[in-house]
């Protein structure tokens, strides 16, 4: 009796039920014969079906093709189980340095520090206002620490900056170091009274707000008068954090005006100088400061011209 026999057995079919598909006599060969000439697919499953109507060209079947493996690698297998995250390009230098960027400045909030570093525009007043108001709802009775080295930029921006640091609960020590200049200075001198410091080697400018117009004649003149009403909203507000008058304050910063950390506590904008020991003692108010005062003698001997109300422990 003559036995019959499959001469290459499918290399998946133990995965397929026994009734998925079924010999045709082309493929019963003799035991001679060492390949199948070819096999019919499976029937779809509805889901199958599906996804192989959906596709816009289907190609056709094969054994030995890629499709063909793919297929019989899993009864449950789908289409999508192919797909995977593409891989991430290699860390830039560039962006590793942003990364560090951003792991020093969180590590700097930790601290409720904020550091102003840069020239002010629309970016920099967000990030600067979106700390403010994160360190502010964290725990509104500690200080915030706000470090400016910058040479002012956007006057709408700083405008931004400085009402926030009106409007938060929690007082804001606002230091300059380097240089702190035009609309920068706004900001130096809108912190909280007594806490308004610079270290020994900075200096600071005001000047009033710089402009331009082109155009149409009315157009000009539009122009014109929002340089004004900034020159004089710029007035009211330096005029407010340092005692001032109005018409002094105008006078002054008709030209650029520079000053050491000792001429800015006289003129009110800051209350004290860091010193390379200890924080020179603090003034409470600008209009206590005395009009006239003998640099010469405060540089070689500070501390005798200040009196000390605040305990160092308490500025932080």
């Amino acid at each position: 009796m003559a036995s019959l026999c499959v001469s290459a057995p499918l290399k998946h079919s133990s995965l397929l039920p026994p009734s998925s598909f079924s010999l045709s006599p082309k493929t019963l060969l003799s035991p001679r014969s060492r390949s199948l000439r070819s096999i019919s697919p499976p029937p779809l499953s509805p889901i199958r079906a599906l996804v192989s109507s959906a596709s816009p060209a289907s190609k056709p079947f094969s054994h030995g093709s890629l499709e063909s493996q793919s297929y019989f690698s899993s009864p449950l297998s789908s289409p999508f189980d192919s797909f995977s995250p593409a891989s991430s390009d290699p860390q830039t230098p560039a962006a590793a340095m942003r990364g560090a960027e951003s792991d020093v400045m969180g590590l700097l909030l930790r601290e409720r520090i904020v550091f102003l570093g840069s020239s002010i525009d629309d970016f920099v007043a967000d990030a600067i206002i979106s700390q403010l108001l994160l360190l502010d709802a964290q725990d509104h009775t500690k200080d915030i620490r706000l470090f400016i080295n910058s040479a002012g930029g956007s006057l709408s921006a700083t405008m931004a900056v400085y009402d926030v640091v009106q409007l938060v609960r929690a007082d804001v020590s606002t230091i300059a170091l380097g240089f702190a200049a035009s609309t920068a200075s706004i900001i130096l001198g809108g912190g909280t009274k007594g806490k308004r410091l610079a270290m020994p080697n900075t200096r600071i400018m005001i000047h009033q707000p710089l402009g331009g117009a082109s155009g149409q004649a009315l157009d000009v003149e539009i122009q014109a008068k929002e340089i004004m009403h900034n020159k004089d909203n710029v007035t009211r507000i330096i005029s407010g954090f340092t005692g001032r008058t109005f018409k002094q304050v105008e006078k002054d910063i008709d030209r650029d005006r520079y000053m050491s950390p000792i001429e800015g506590v006289e003129y009110g904008i800051i209350d004290g100088v860091i010193d390379r020991d200890s924080i020179i003692s603090l003034m409470p108010v600008p209009d206590k400061v005395k009009p006239k005062l003998n640099y010469d003698e405060m540089y070689k001997d500070p501390k005798k011209y200040f009196t000390p109300e605040v305990p160092d422990d308490e500025i932080y």
